[in-house]
């Protein structure tokens, strides 16, 4: 059974089952949208011939609900120079506008000598006997107040969670990029910052990305870092790892919504993203 978000028909990106958000059944969820997005800032960097440069910057606005229903993505070069590339796209479905996103591609060159602060600890991967390492999508592991484990109600926890993930393909028939990857879970960002107790009562608006580097395959975990909310108002922060160590940060701002909360308490999933009863 095919994992990816999409299947390609003509210029048109029609979502899959695994697209489909927990927050509305007519919705498309982030990962989702954000995979799209990437895709094509990633595909419009290869048109120009720049392989020369690297991800360091990428910012989704998720500013309308995107229906389970075809879309298009437009891109335009807003500039191109040595060392940095700026692409935006725009994600559209019935000609409106519902997502768009922007990223900075830049020139890789040497480290400049001498010392600069840097955090001497950094979140690891989950033990290999717990999540062998596989580019193979699956359930997501977490940590929180409970250990490394597949089980989502054992975490819906006032903990500190991270998290660990294989990306899902775009687009059917493509094997997906490490940067699709790391874009589309980063908006997994909302879930590790704001899942509580009580499950998921914040919707993300936005992302942003920020990468040193390439990741070394689509593994990817985010490790939660800070959480300020005020008035129903979230901006929380992940730093980005793989099985090399850090890569950077995402961060995320959310309103409360919760009125329709994602409550995991009672939630299982399978690997080929359908749900099973929780265990007892």
């Amino acid at each position: 059974m095919s994992l990816a978000m999409f299947t390609l028909e003509d210029d048109h990106l029609v979502p899959a089952e695994i697209a489909r958000s927990l927050w509305k059944h007519d919705q498309m969820h982030g990962v989702a949208v954000s995979g799209a997005l990437a895709r094509a800032l990633e595909h419009r960097l290869t048109e120009l011939g720049r392989d020369d440069l690297r991800p360091a910057r990428y910012t989704v606005d998720l500013f309308q609900p995107a229906k389970m229903a075809p879309c298009t993505v437009e891109t335009e070069v807003v500039r191109e120079g040595r060392r940095i590339c700026l692409i935006d796209a725009v994600l559209l479905q019935d000609g409106e506008r519902v997502a768009r996103a922007s990223c900075i591609f830049l020139l890789a060159t040497e480290s400049p000598k001498g010392e600069v602060w840097t955090p001497g600890d950094h979140p690891q991967p989950p033990p290999e006997d717990v999540a062998p390492p596989s580019d193979e999508p699956r359930v997501p592991h977490f940590s929180s107040e409970s250990p490394w484990s597949q089980s989502f109600p054992d975490h819906q926890n006032a903990g500190r969670k991270q998290t660990w993930q294989a990306g899902l393909p775009v687009v059917e028939g493509e094997v997906g990029t490490p940067f699709q990857s790391v874009a589309s879970i980063a908006d997994g960002t909302s879930m590790v910052v704001n899942w509580g107790t009580e499950g998921v009562k914040f919707i993300n608006t936005d992302i942003t990305l920020a990468l040193a580097r390439r990741p070394v395959s689509r593994e990817i975990g985010l490790s939660a870092t800070d959480r300020v909310e005020h008035d129903g108002i979230a901006v929380g922060t992940v730093e980005v790892f793989d099985r090399a160590g850090p890569l950077g940060t995402a961060m995320v701002t959310a309103l409360a919504n919760a009125s329709r909360p994602i409550d995991f308490g009672d939630m299982e999933f399978e690997d080929d993203g359908s749900r099973k009863p929780a265990r007892d």
